[in-house]
């Protein structure tokens, strides 16, 4: 999917909540090392807080990701809710612009980008069955949400398309994800970016504008 969110600053003052803290710094902690590698000392020290208030919150580890999760997708939510492209009339205008919007959200270090989702499900898909199911519920809605102007487009540009919008939109969170493995496995940025670009001039032979468009 998918979000791909600031860079994060361990707090240094307490102008969050605690248990915002200990999710902000978990999206942090493992993105950069796993989830098999992240330790709740981790969490912890990242997010300048005690075991103590971390067990106040969450029971487990596996409760932690599960809340991170939760609080990646709804943060992205909002990130792709109030951008600009979201401004635009046409729907296949909306869809372009959204894949050059994951494009320029590739900016930072690796964990600044990347998606929790996908790193936790590619490790828990089976051991961690309940952190897998939310992984996936998490990337389908948000595919949802961009399947809806695909749909829109669709309908204007390729009315007779054999494919469906929600199958479109799966294989564009595919393919992003795809995306964010080929930088990891590469260490570089560059790699996503051009990956990323390639759909786009996929989605551009799927649709035929009308002429004068």
């Amino acid at each position: 999917m998918f979000p791909d969110m600031p860079a994060f600053d361990a707090p240094d003052t307490p102008r969050t909540d605690a248990r915002t803290r200990l999710l902000d710094a978990a999206l942090h902690v493992i993105r950069s090392k796993g989830y098999s590698a992240t330790r709740v000392d981790d969490v912890c020290a990242a997010a300048g807080l005690t075991k103590g208030a971390f067990f106040h919150h969450f029971a487990s580890k596996e409760a932690l990701a599960l809340s991170a999760a939760q609080h990646f997708s709804d943060t992205a939510d909002e990130l792709f809710a109030s951008a600009a492209y979201q401004l635009l009339e046409d729907p296949l205008d909306r869809l372009m612009a959204y894949v050059d919007f994951r494009i320029a959200l590739l900016e930072g270090d690796l964990p600044d980008y990347t998606c929790l989702l996908g790193t936790m499900v590619q490790e828990t898909y089976g051991t961690h069955p309940p952190i897998r199911d939310a992984c996936e519920r998490f990337i389908r809605s948000h595919a949802a949400d961009v399947a809806r102007d695909i749909a829109a487009a669709k309908r204007l540009y390729a009315p007779h398309a054999s494919w469906s919008a929600e199958s479109l939109g799966l294989h564009m969170q595919g393919v992003i994800q795809g995306a964010f493995i080929l930088a990891k496995a590469g260490n570089s940025t560059a790699l996503a970016a051009d990956s990323i670009r390639h759909l786009k001039r996929y989605l551009e032979t799927q649709f035929t504008r009308h002429k004068g468009d």
